[in-house]
């Protein structure tokens, strides 16, 4: 029952709750960093990730160092998350070595930042593709992938779970109508921007959102886990929104914010629908953006509705067998 695990350890990322839920689940569990792979100067990094394809520095280096794992540790699977630095060729070796090799595809590859010519070239060398998106499967399945699937993201009971402000300047801090955490996307910025021309009192958190004139004044920066716990429980609502470039149907956030106790305004998507019901169950969707506004005004005026949805939505995702540990005993066959 030996795992090797590669993905980046981060505390909000899919590697990082991939090893606490196969810790919990009493393997033994070797982890890869993948950020070790793009170690390099950093004219040496530009070079290779603009020009050679979102190629690591060490991409050759890094896989040899799994080749070894593997003849050292002799694990039973190797589970990779997202556009993991594995050539073709490591993964063949891998496979000679008899080890069961997956991969939770947390990005979708045909989104042209994520782009990777070698990273397409062995996608079919993996035994199983578990991808969070129904929308590239077929595209997987054309590529020469002989085992596809689609599984969602989840959450992890050990880092999201509800937790309202210690004090009142943490409340006041954190207040605001409306919060979304998550990078500032291109299409991301149209219902933001017009959440913010409507009046509302907007926070956002996560990358970039400074880089624009319309959300600068908005922008609060990356934040860790458990301020997140803390943000969403001083918001009245957290708006939910798919990254379209990545053809999502969904998000981390999907389940994240309902398991952290927040009342969502969501994006109306399949997927969405099929986690929370038809609308008004645990959740209001949108389609447009005068939906949108039209939605978050009634719920901004409805207080004992939040809360009735926001309950709704948590008893939906903590209920439902959405963590971590659940995803990777789907993957692992337990």
């Amino acid at each position: 029952m030996k795992l090797l695990l590669i993905g980046n350890p981060g505390v909000g990322h899919v590697g990082g709750h991939l090893h606490r839920a196969a810790k919990d689940l009493g393997l033994s569990v070797n982890f890869l960093d993948v950020t070790q792979a793009f170690a390099s100067p950093s004219w040496e990094a530009k070079w290779n990730w603009w020009i050679r394809g979102h190629r690591p520095s060490r991409l050759h280096e890094f896989g040899q160092e799994a080749l070894q794992v593997c003849r050292e540790f002799k694990p039973k699977w190797l589970l990779s998350t997202g556009i993991a630095p594995l050539e073709a060729g490591t993964l063949q070796a891998i496979r000679e070595m008899g080890v069961e090799r997956l991969n939770f595809l947390t990005d979708d590859p045909w989104n042209p930042a994520h782009w990777a010519p070698w990273f397409m070239e062995g996608l079919p060398f993996y035994d199983r593709i578990f991808s969070p998106r129904r929308a590239n499967l077929r595209d997987l399945e054309q590529l020469g992938c002989s085992k596809v699937s689609y599984l969602p993201f989840a959450y992890s009971p050990e880092i999201h779970f509800p937790e309202a402000p210690k004090t009142s300047q943490e409340q006041d801090r954190y207040a605001c109508d409306v919060v979304f955490i998550g990078g500032a996307d291109r299409d991301r910025l149209v219902p933001v921007a017009a959440l913010i021309r409507a009046g509302f009192q907007v926070a956002l958190y996560g990358g970039y959102w400074d880089r624009f004139r319309q959300t600068r004044a908005y922008a609060r920066g990356q934040i860790d886990p458990t301020d997140s716990r803390r943000v969403v429980g001083s918001a009245k609502v957290a708006l939910c929104l798919v990254r379209r470039a990545n053809r999502d149907g969904h998000s981390m956030r999907s389940f994240e914010i309902p398991a952290m106790g927040g009342c969502m305004l969501t994006e109306d998507t399949q997927e969405h629908r099929e986690l929370f019901g038809k609308e008004g169950e645990s959740t209001l969707y949108f389609h447009t953006i005068p939906e949108m506004l039209e939605k978050l005004r009634w719920m901004l005026q409805h207080n004992l509705e939040r809360q009735r949805l926001a309950s709704a939505c948590h008893q939906r995702i903590v209920q439902g067998r959405h963590t971590y540990k659940d995803r990777l005993v789907t993957m692992l066959g337990l």
